[in-house]
């Protein structure tokens, strides 16, 4: 199993640090685990491969393209910093 951990600082609340863990086997096209948390709460959950389909469908997107699009915005780091916005709430 692959992890990343990430410091962001979403646009919601620009002050406040969170840190976002994905964990994946394969690709992360098949689905994922994610926790965010704020270094004193912890929130978890999974993105299965039929969810990232959906999602991409809705966008109206071609399937590879958006993962792709969730590897630079969940797992990329630093050369993806400030290309991507998060909002928490």
């Amino acid at each position: 199993m692959e992890k990343t951990l990430n410091r962001i600082h979403p646009v919601s609340d620009p002050e406040a640090t969170y840190f976002l863990q994905v964990s994946w086997e394969k690709d992360l096209g098949t689905g994922f685990g994610v926790t965010l948390s704020d270094g004193q709460c912890a929130w978890t959950g999974t993105v299965s491969e039929a969810e990232i389909s959906r999602e991409a469908d809705d966008m109206e997107m071609n399937r590879e393209k958006y993962v792709e699009e969730l590897k630079k915005a969940l797992i990329a780091g630093e050369e993806s910093a400030g290309k991507y916005n998060f909002a928490i709430s």
